[in-house]
């Protein structure tokens, strides 16, 4: 990941001592309730404005979660970093959020509604008597300072699109649907306005695609895209998601395998994602990924086939089958063309689970990573054994992950 040298997250800002001091007395107690806090913020929001449930945020990651979870390690880690600026410093984590934040449209005034509805749900779980003037003043000043982070490199992100913040959808057509003999499917798009191409991207970023449901709510989930830069087209790659008792089904995948064909419109948002490679270096890649977090890794190949087909690539990949594993042909081909390239995948089905022990691990590549949250840990965990600093080692999340917080 690479973040400009003048990006707002290099802004190191320093909390009042007075504001310290308060931080570092409540942060075990505000951490040790945080679990009752998120919650109850997020209801008080969506009983407010139903609208932001049904059409903003993720309602599978809700339903689980998820998004409480990340919302309270987010914070939580950022308090830890401004009583004690020796800590590694999370700009990776903020990055991670802003883009997010700017493929979803995100705005300014956005910050205030999250902050009035977070801080009556603190007031409530911890009582009156102990948030007082001086401790909400303390928080509150985390959370702007935060906040103001993040709504600065947000505006960097919609500056380099050239638009104004929030403007980021999109109406397109869908040029071709490819069904993949996995159960992939892979939505080809293209402006929808001959005069307003679709814009190019970095290889590793993700889309948000808007999906109209049935029960009229309007969800935005991200997918990554699996083509090369510069067509005025972008791809991206879909699996179908069934429910379990521990997960819901995947509402807008599934709506897109059941409903959207070629000549049908589709909306989505411009790109971004900061798992990209540095386009401009020389040194090797590793790019690790399970199941359908191959699909920005088949977007990096397809640029470096265009591109760089010199640079020295290792492409390691785990999956349940060689039946179910996506996108397979397209990234065999691309292995193919290119001339400096290691190709190996694990099975379960043949009794394989990545090892790393069993690869060349280059010392100065840099290594990207893409799976579910069992497989990144596990990886990370090989790669820390193995000697390869964290600063070399880049992942995607496809949903909130706030055990990752812990190693910022």
């Amino acid at each position: 990941m690479t973040i400009a040298p003048d990006s707002a997250l290099h802004t190191v800002p320093e909390l009042e001592p007075e504001h310290a001091e308060l931080i570092r007395a409540t942060l075990p107690l505000v951490a040790a309730r945080i679990d009752d806090i998120t919650p109850l913020f997020y209801r008080k929001m969506f009983t407010a404005h139903p609208e932001l449930i049904r059409d903003r945020f993720n309602r599978g990651n809700q339903a689980q979660g998820a998004q409480q979870r990340a919302l309270a390690a987010s914070i939580a880690t950022y308090a830890t970093h401004l009583v004690d600026p020796a800590l590694p410093h999370p700009r990776e984590l903020l990055s991670r959020i802003g883009h997010k934040h700017a493929s979803l449209g995100v705005t300014p005034a956005e910050y205030h509604l999250v902050h009035k509805y977070l801080f009556e749900a603190i007031v409530e779980v911890l009582g009156a008597d102990v948030v007082t003037a001086p401790i909400a003043a303390a928080w509150d000043r985390v959370y702007w300072l935060m906040a103001t982070t993040l709504i600065d490199f947000e505006g960097e992100l919609y500056d380099a699109a050239g638009v104004e913040p929030g403007d980021v959808f999109r109406e397109t057509t869908v040029l071709e649907r490819i069904d993949d003999p996995s159960g992939v499917a892979t939505f080809v798009l293209a402006s929808a306005d001959p005069a307003r191409p679709l814009p190019d991207f970095a290889p590793g970023q993700y889309i948000s695609v808007g999906a109209d449901l049935p029960d009229g709510a309007r969800q935005l989930r991200q997918y990554s895209l699996v083509n090369r830069p510069g067509a005025g087209r972008l791809a991206f790659a879909v699996r179908r998601v069934t429910g379990d008792a521990q997960s819901p089904a995947g509402e807008v995948s599934n709506w897109l395998h059941d409903t959207v064909n070629a000549g049908d419109r589709l909306q989505i948002t411009l790109p971004f994602g900061d798992l990209v490679i540095d386009t401009a270096a020389t040194n090797p890649l590793v790019l690790i990924s399970a199941g359908i977090g191959v699909t920005p890794m088949a977007g990096i190949l397809e640029y470096l086939v265009a591109q760089t087909p010199q640079r020295p690539v290792t492409i390691l990949h785990a999956d349940r089958s060689a039946a179910t594993h996506p996108l397979r042909e397209q990234i065999v081909d691309s292995v193919g063309a290119l001339e400096n390239a290691c190709y190996k995948v694990w099975y379960e089905t043949a009794g394989g689970r990545m090892n790393l022990g069993e690869v060349d691990l280059p010392a100065d590549a840099d290594y990207y990573l893409c799976g579910g949250n069992g497989f990144l840990q596990s990886v990370r965990a090989q790669l820390f054994a193995a000697g390869i600093p964290g600063e070399q080692v880049h992942f995607e999340l496809f949903s909130p992950n706030d055990w990752l917080l812990d190693a910022e």
